[in-house]
Parts: C-alpha cells; structure tokens; sequence
C-alpha cells in the first residue's frame, strides 16, 4: 500500500484517507439519483442509467487512483447531463428523430476520444498548468463560492427569487434549519480537530432528518421532490443492465455540422470543467509544486477521457472530475488511495441503491459548504494591485463562476479578458500559446450561442 500510494511521503494514512473517500462519496453521491431522472427525460431507461452511472464513476475514480494516485473522483457531470437530455435530445425528438439518445451518446464518445488525443499531446496537460497564478487562484476561489451556492440551493437555503434573483429559503422549513444545524456541527468538530469532522457532519445532519421525519416535521412528497430519508429494500437491490455501445454514427455522418456543434458542446464544457475542477482541488490539497503546475496532470486527464468514453459504452452522459472531491481533501485525502475507497463505494451502491439514495441533498449541503469556505481563502493570496491583466483575469474567474452557475463561464471570462488585456498592454508575446487557443475556443463557443444551429 505505502509502495502503491506513497502514503507517508504525502503525510497521511489509511484511515483519514478512508474517511476522505467515505466523505467525497457521501458528498457526490446525489449523481445516482439525479443522473437517472435526467436522462430518462432523453428516452433512456432510468434503471440503465443508473447502472451506467455507478459502474462509470468507478470505473474512472479507481483508474484516476491507481494511474495518477490522485484523491479525485469523477462521475457523469451534472449540467453536461442537462444538456445531454434538454439541449440535444428533447429538439431532436420534436424535430421528429427516433432515439436521439444514441446520436448523444456517439458524441460523448467522439468526445472522449478527441480527449485521449489532445491529452497524449500535452494541450490539456499545459491548459492546466500554464495558466497565470492569479487566474489559478481565482478559480479556486470561484469554485469555491460556486459548491457554496450548489450545496445551499440544495438544501433550499437559497431560492429563486422573481425580484431579486435570489432570497434566504424558509427558515422553518426542516431541509433548511437542519443544513445550517449540520454546517454549524462541521464548524465545531473541526475547531476541535475531530477527524472526519466533514463526514460527521454530513451523518449528524441525516441522523436529525430521520428523528425530523419521525416527529412529522419533515412530511415526504414525492412529488415534490422530499423523499423518505430511511432506504427502502423492498423492490430489491439487483441492479438493471446498462444500454450498452447505444450509438448512431450515420446520424453524425450525414448530418456533420449539427453533429460538430453537439460535440463542441460536450467538449468545451467538459474541457475547462475538468481544467478548473483539478485546479481548485489540487490547488486546496497542497498538490501543486512549487511553480504552481499539478504534477502527473496527463495522467489525471487520461482518467476524465477514459471515464467519459467508458460512459458512453455504458449509456451515460460525459464522465467528468467532481468539484465535490474537495470535500474528501478537506478531510484530509492526499492520495489515490481515498478514490480507490470511493470507487468501491460506487461498486457497493450497485447493491446497496436504496441506502445510498436515501441520503438527502440537505445532509450534504453542509459539506459543500464548509469546503467552500476552505477553498474561498485562495483569494487572500490573489494579488489585484499590479498586473492589470492578472488581476482581472482572477476577479473575474472568482464572481463568473458563481453568478452564472458555471466553472466553465468563469474560466471563460478569465482567459479572454487575460488575452485581451495583454494585447491592449501590448504585451501579446507573454501569452502563452495554450492561452490563445483557449480564448480562441471560447470565441467560438460564444459564436455557437449566438447562431445556434437546428437539428431538423
């Protein structure tokens, strides 16, 4: 294990590194309920996707352990998920195509595949590493303040709001007392130094929910979304077969431009999802050396276009690296052995569904919290007095990625302005090439939203 993992050298041990894997699987685990309810809107079946989701999330997780020794878990990628069903298979099924899940699925693979290549030549490897500091510290704080606002709308904290966007939840009601409740609990175990004060935290909150449940204060309403927090094994726990090799390549063949935007889609997404994810969360767990680079960054890439072409075989949208691992290095995880611990547990919930999915989102949301407020002191270090163009490029990461909902919209507005900035400094040459591209791929995305295409 120490030979495999380095354990020692990283300054950990088996058993926070246990804890860290329990905590990034409690905290991501809401993608087995979730994921299923999104692409059966895409005609999948919910059973098959549920299978696909569990069996592609460890598949990855243990390859991103065993090959890049990394605490990082990936899993199919809420909002890609979203787009998979609402922004490409729902048109195409009013536009009167048959099974448009299948010419999804073939652009997810095509996608990980384009992944594979551009991870062998280095472009990912130096989209990671050769951003300016400032940018990278912006994202980490950014993705911090984003998990903040994840984690409280799932727990109905913050609600949408018709005047003003967004407004406090009902204080009175139980999801929203009890997170607070759980996030105030995180506080003080970890003023006292508990281990696994994070895990804790989030089985306190669940604990309360079920005596909240019992006393009648929490009501169940399926209907609207509030579940019953105790698991259910009455329908069994086999799980269903996935929808396997589901593809349509003469549908991409013979429609190439409809084609191209969908998987343009996917892959600007996923390519600065997973950029910003690794970033933030090596950035959190003191995983970068001393220029600021992630070491074995290809070898953590490869596990995000090995995961997202495994997942498409299964019949799942893009496999992506969870912002929610930063929980796990919260709790301490250095290693790939908290992903191998993570990995199992996706392996388990193939048998024990009903325990895993009776977690409620407001158990979690405490979690995500407090690790946003860890990863929100990556501003303190950010630097918004000298380089103009740095100092943007990081502010503006910081606030994009919250107010829009997006870490691919912060990092969006940080590298154009970057680029854009420098040429205004005339300073064009201190741009670094993967910087260019990058901007040039955003010009295009935002070309895309502005003219989309019909797939009729």
């Amino acid at each position: 294990m120490e030979k495999l993992f380095g354990l020692k050298a990283h300054g950990t041990d088996i058993k926070t590194e246990t804890i860290a894997g329990i905590t990034t699987f409690l905290s991501m685990v809401y993608i087995l309920a979730i994921n299923p309810l999104i692409l059966s809107d895409a005609g999948l079946s919910a059973g098959s996707v549920f299978t696909a989701t569990a069996v592609s999330a460890a598949f990855a997780t243990l390859w991103m352990a065993l090959y890049a020794n990394y605490p990082i878990a990936l899993a199919p990628g809420m909002g890609l998920n979203a787009y998979f069903a609402y922004g490409v298979c729902l048109p195409m099924a009013n536009a009167g195509i048959d099974n448009p899940y299948e010419i999804a699925l073939t652009a997810v693979f095509c996608e990980g595949l384009l992944f594979i290549l551009l991870t062998l030549t280095k472009f990912r490897e130096n989209l990671v590493n050769k951003v300016p500091a400032n940018l990278k510290l912006g994202i980490t704080a950014g993705i911090g303040l984003f998990i903040v606002v994840v984690g409280m709308e799932g727990a109905d904290v913050l609600v949408h709001d018709p005047d003003t966007l967004i407004t406090l939840g009902d204080l009175g009601q139980p999801q929203v007392a009890l997170s607070m409740i759980g996030f105030v609990v995180i506080a003080v175990l970890s003023h006292y130094r508990v281990t696994g004060a994070i895990l804790w935290g989030i089985l306190i909150t669940w604990g309360l929910g079920m005596i909240a449940q019992l006393t009648g204060w929490y009501v169940v309403d399926e209907a609207a979304g509030f579940g019953s927090l105790f698991p259910d094994f009455s329908e069994g726990v086999m799980p269903a077969a996935p929808t396997l090799f589901a593809f349509n390549f003469k549908w991409a063949f013979t429609h190439i431009l409809q084609f191209v935007v969908i998987l343009f889609s996917f892959f600007f997404v996923d390519l600065f999802d997973t950029a910003g994810t690794l970033v933030g969360v090596a950035s959190r767990g003191g995983m970068l050396d001393e220029n600021g680079d992630l070491p074995r960054a290809s070898k953590a890439l490869m596990s995000d276009a090995l995961g997202t072409v495994a997942g498409a075989c299964l019949g799942t949208s893009t496999v992506g690296s969870y912002v929610e691992s930063s929980a796990g290095v919260a709790a301490g995880g250095r290693t790939g052995f908290a992903s191998v611990i993570t990995g199992g547990l996706f392996l388990l919930s193939l048998l024990l569904s009903p325990l895993f999915l009776a977690i409620p989102s407001f158990a979690t949301a405490p979690a995500l919290t407090y690790v946003g407020f860890l990863m929100l002191a990556a501003v303190t270090d950010m630097d918004f007095k000298d380089d103009m163009a740095d100092a943007i490029a990081g502010f503006l990461a910081l606030i994009m990625m919250p107010f829009t909902y997006s870490i691919a919209n912060g990092i969006m507005f940080g590298i154009l302005s970057y680029v854009i900035i420098r040429i205004c400094q005339r300073r064009p040459k201190d741009v670094h090439p993967v910087m260019w591209i990058s901007a040039a791929l955003f010009v295009l995305r935002i070309l895309t939203l502005l003219f989309p295409v019909s797939f009729a």
